[in-house]
């Protein structure tokens, strides 16, 4: 920016920053904002007004316009935010310089809006790639985590696993599920894997298909599926869409599933007394005797 115009904006940037709060301000019960406590609102505004004036008190852009965008990613504010901004205070700027002159001509008035925009423009494409690149990576890492915690594949004994399903079954995350089932069979060496539908809320023919998928490609490694968890509902809509599942076992929940998968491995629950059952069977004995 021009010397004199960026003594203008430093000389008078009380004046600058309370005209655009403002104009912000007067904004505020129209928009994504009016669900923000005014003591927070007030505290971004001039945090994002420090982070302008940053830019320009210093030499090339600050770092903490990356800091301030990284912000209002975790505050769940929207680009827009930052981008309406910017726009107010590019124009608050303009009007300010120009009503400090005396006489504005033709030529003044350009100089003062292209200074203005050489300004202004650079922190608003920082500020965008800075939100981008940062709300880019936060999804990617929350992406990654709710992949390794879609479907998971538990041992809970020796040759027996379970598979607990949550949540809406796309094609993204059936390809997962068939991945870790069969990855998870041959680590954990299973004979039965239990599929546990209970919190996946809807089984419409998509789902089902690849359900059955998953479960031939467990049969062709050497393992048995068992699909368990199988409400009511979800009974009689695989029933009334006309879905085969009789390739394998299913049962209605989880408790008998594992019984038929202790079953299948040639194991069976008995009653084990305890010490105390013990001790009063041979007190009674002696009693008798």
């Amino acid at each position: 920016m021009d010397q004199k115009l960026k003594d203008i904006v430093l000389e008078h940037s009380d004046d600058i920053v309370k005209m655009w709060l403002e104009d912000v301000n007067r904004k505020k019960s129209s928009d994504y904002t009016a669900a923000i406590s005014d003591e927070l609102f007030d505290s971004t505004n001039r945090e994002f007004v420090n982070v302008i004036f940053s830019s320009i008190e210093k030499s090339g852009l600050a770092n903490d316009i990356t800091e301030f965008s990284e912000r209002l990613i975790n505050l769940g504010w929207p680009l827009s935010y930052l981008t309406d901004g910017m726009q107010v205070f590019r124009r608050v700027t303009s009007e300010y310089i120009l009503r400090q002159s005396e006489k504005v001509d033709t030529d003044y008035f350009v100089e003062v809006l292209r200074e203005v925009d050489n300004w202004v423009d650079p922190v608003i494409n920082k500020l965008v790639n800075e939100y981008s690149g940062s709300w880019e990576n936060i999804v990617s890492l929350q992406r990654v985590a709710l992949q390794e915690l879609s479907a998971p594949l538990i041992p809970v004994m020796e040759n027996i696993t379970i598979m607990p399903l949550i949540g809406t079954i796309d094609t993204e995350r059936a390809k997962l599920i068939m991945e870790n089932l069969l990855d998870g069979v041959i680590k954990h060496n299973a004979e039965v894997v239990l599929i546990d539908i209970t919190g996946v809320p809807v089984v419409d023919t998509m789902v089902a298909h690849h359900i059955i998928q998953a479960a031939e490609a467990v049969r062709l490694i050497g393992s048995r599926c068992i699909l368990v968890g199988i409400r009511p509902e979800i009974a009689q809509t695989i029933v009334n869409l006309g879905i085969d599942l009789s390739k394998f076992p299913t049962k209605s929940s989880l408790r008998k599933g594992f019984q038929s998968a202790l079953e299948l491995t040639n194991r069976t629950i008995e009653e084990v007394q305890s010490k105390d059952e013990d001790i009063e069977k041979l007190i009674d004995s002696l009693n008798r005797e």
